[in-house]
């Protein structure tokens, strides 16, 4: 991670979870999970909508994602483990692997973050404004204490801003499910109506742009320009 610029990661104790399953039926007790930043500026420049180069950098940093992921799982299966790589977006299966699993729950129980009113996970050093890595594997690791609580506090902003009308403003807790967050219908209409033109609908990004944990990091970055 550090010779590849990842400053956010953790490990991940998933033994209490149903996870991927390889071409023999096993599961992964273990997954990496690691954050990729995006723009700020370009993040901040989408409350009204996505753009072009909000386009360009979400494909940016899915493509450094999954090079990373797919590095990382051959080191440890040339340490003769066992690793499989979960695509920053993609969901098919892939080298016999079977089943589908949320990046957000490998980065909640590795402490990266909790799950925001948005439905995404929310870090204190880069907001929401990120894409997610996740390996798993059977190495075992010294994993991090997951987050159990949200810290989105009293704050709304992401609801009201959501265009579709599709979050419900239910603060995260382990084991909630998406629905009781996330209209994931009503969000996908909305931008398949309204932004098909990137990413082929799958993204709209208002709800992140105005979380303010996103906000200061773009202050902060600002700052540090600055001096």
């Amino acid at each position: 991670m550090l010779e590849n610029g990842i400053d956010l990661w953790g490990a991940a104790d998933l033994r209490a979870f149903s996870t991927p399953q390889d071409a023999e039926g096993r599961g992964f007790p273990f997954a990496l999970a690691w954050v990729v930043p995006m723009s700020p500026q370009i993040v901040a420049g989408i409350e009204k909508g996505p753009n072009q180069a909000y386009a360009d950098e979400y494909a940016r940093v899915n493509r450094r994602i999954n090079e990373l992921s797919e590095r990382l799982a051959s080191e440890i299966r040339n340490r003769d483990y066992r690793a499989w790589a979960l695509a920053a977006s993609d969901r098919t299966d892939k080298e016999n692997i079977k089943g589908d699993f949320p990046h957000k729950t490998a980065a909640t129980q590795a402490g990266l973050g909790w799950v925001g009113r948005n439905c995404q996970l929310v870090t204190r050093t880069y907001g929401p404004w990120i894409r997610l890595g996740t390996v798993f594997t059977d190495m075992e690791l010294t994993c991090g204490t997951p987050v159990e609580r949200s810290y989105c506090g009293d704050c709304v902003r992401c609801v009201e801003a959501c265009p579709a009308v599709a979050l419900t403003g239910e603060a995260w807790v382990p084991g909630l499910s998406r629905e009781e967050i996330l209209d994931a219908t009503a969000c996908d209409r909305w931008k398949k109506e309204h932004y098909f033109e990137y990413h082929q609908g799958h993204n709209c990004g208002i709800c992140a742009a105005v979380c303010p944990y996103g906000q200061r990091a773009l202050k902060r970055q600002a700052g540090s320009t600055a001096g």
